[in-house]
């Protein structure tokens, strides 16, 4: 195997995969998928995603509340997630943003749960992992009222068109594509894969979650399916598969791993 995969973004401690975690670690280093982040969305996840880390290297944590948790978070549990972003392993603060889809909490409440996410990660340095779902212009708002512009952002699991994706890098932002990016209806997030700078490009399976073809059918997702969404990713840019996975490993990498070794910290 000439060739190495990071998946900048997994679930592990989701019931669906932390059973077997042994075993789709196992499967995901088979298949080339030497690192992982696996994100930790709610309180109850933050210990177990931080004791994963511990057993297994490959694997770095993300941590934050999810904009579907928002309303179910007090003060105190913020505070918390401010010392959990210090541990060692921990290379992102996230995915943490908006959702207006879904409203699972009142968008008032999510958007102030939201910034106090971004005023606490910015003495970290971390990088973002921002989670956006039909509320781009609130996020984008948010994100410049902290000051973020310029900053290390990722929006997760992109499923905009180019001129959102171009829009976000003008700002110094990037996009990680999931396996959203083969399905056939996903015309829009193909052709911002295509116009993605090669230096820029992230992706992810936001396992378990979006199986990518030709495994769609597949549940549940798994770090090891990122192969999937890179070869057809390589396919539509006119690229091989050696190529895009040396650069897009090569940009997680140097995005998350000053991180990991305590170098975003001030």
């Amino acid at each position: 195997m000439h060739y190495e995969l990071f998946d900048t973004h997994c679930h592990l401690t989701i019931d669906d995969l932390y059973p077997r975690r042994e075993q789709v670690v196992a499967d995901a280093a088979a298949a080339g998928v030497t690192r992982m982040i696996t994100v930790a969305c709610v309180p109850d996840e933050w210990e177990t995603a931080s004791a994963m880390r511990s057993d297994f290297p490959g694997v770095w944590v993300a941590a934050s509340v999810h904009p579907h948790e928002a309303g179910k978070v007090g003060a105190d549990d913020l505070d918390r997630l401010a010392g959990v972003w210090r541990r060692p392993g921990v290379v992102a603060a996230g995915e943490m943003g908006l959702d207006y889809h879904y409203d699972f909490s009142p968008r008032q409440v999510q958007q102030l749960v939201f910034e106090r996410q971004l005023e606490l990660a910015w003495d970290t340095g971390l990088p973002l992992v921002i989670h956006c779902r039909e509320a781009h212009d609130d996020v984008v708002r948010l994100l410049e009222k902290h000051g973020y512009r310029g900053k290390p952002v990722v929006f997760h699991c992109f499923g905009g068109g180019p001129e959102e994706a171009a829009d976000l890098r003008s700002r110094g932002w990037r996009v990680s594509f999931s396996g959203i990016l083969t399905f056939k209806k996903a015309r829009q997030a193909q052709a911002a894969c295509a116009e993605t700078p090669i230096d820029q490009i992230l992706f992810e399976t936001d396992a378990p979650y979006l199986s990518p073809e030709p495994v769609r059918n597949r549940r549940p997702n798994e770090p090891a399916y990122v192969a999937y969404t890179v070869r057809f990713a390589a396919q539509l840019r006119g690229e091989t598969f050696e190529t895009l996975a040396a650069a897009s490993t090569g940009n997680a990498v140097k995005l998350f791993a000053p991180a990991e070794h305590g170098d975003h910290k001030p």
